[in-house]
């Protein structure tokens, strides 16, 4: 629901809940064929650029950037930084950091504040129901479930000044609108 909601011309930031690994897949089949090979949903690089098959299947399949949540992390930022300066790319990001053990919504870390306080790019909260129930971070086999996208109207911080106060405020708004 919302597809209307996804900016057609430039590059931008889809921001959702984090439940599943169905959960990048799921917003990377929203986006039209077109724009398959710009989208970027940034995954954790501790878990998924640690072995080969993990590396094979977060390269390969769902062209993932690697990012560092507990180090590297401005390193990480940086290259986000870059790949949205690029035109017509798309970052996918999960503010919260982890997968949810439970299915309810964590809270939404300021990095995704830091990211995109004072910059032109629209940022478009997303949430995905039953991603949790098909396949959540106690199970290794996903179970058939019926998932849904919802895609909310996007947002721009361009206005606010970089620094805590407003990547507190950025993310405290994203997580409301998630």
């Amino acid at each position: 629901t919302g597809l209307e909601n996804l900016p057609t011309e430039g590059s931008f930031v889809m921001v959702a809940n984090h439940a599943s690994h169905l959960d990048a897949p799921c917003l990377v089949s929203a986006l039209p064929l077109r724009k398959l090979h710009r989208v970027f949903p940034a995954a954790a690089a501790d878990y998924f650029f640690q072995s080969v098959p993990r590396i094979w299947v977060a390269s390969v399949m769902i062209n993932a950037l690697p990012f560092g949540r507990q180090v590297q992390i401005r390193q990480s930022m940086g290259l986000c930084e870059k790949l949205l300066e690029t035109p017509d790319n798309v970052l996918v990001i999960f503010p919260e950091g982890t997968r949810s053990s439970s299915g309810e919504l964590g809270r939404f870390k300021p990095g995704i504040g830091a990211l995109v306080a004072e910059k032109k790019v629209p940022v478009v909260p997303c949430h995905l129901y039953g991603a949790h129930a098909a396949w959540s971070r106690h199970h290794f086999i996903p179970r058939p479930g019926k998932l849904k996208l919802i895609i909310g109207q996007p947002r721009s911080y361009e206005h606010l000044t970089p620094g805590k106060e407003s990547s507190l405020a950025i993310a405290d708004e994203l997580q409301k609108a998630v």
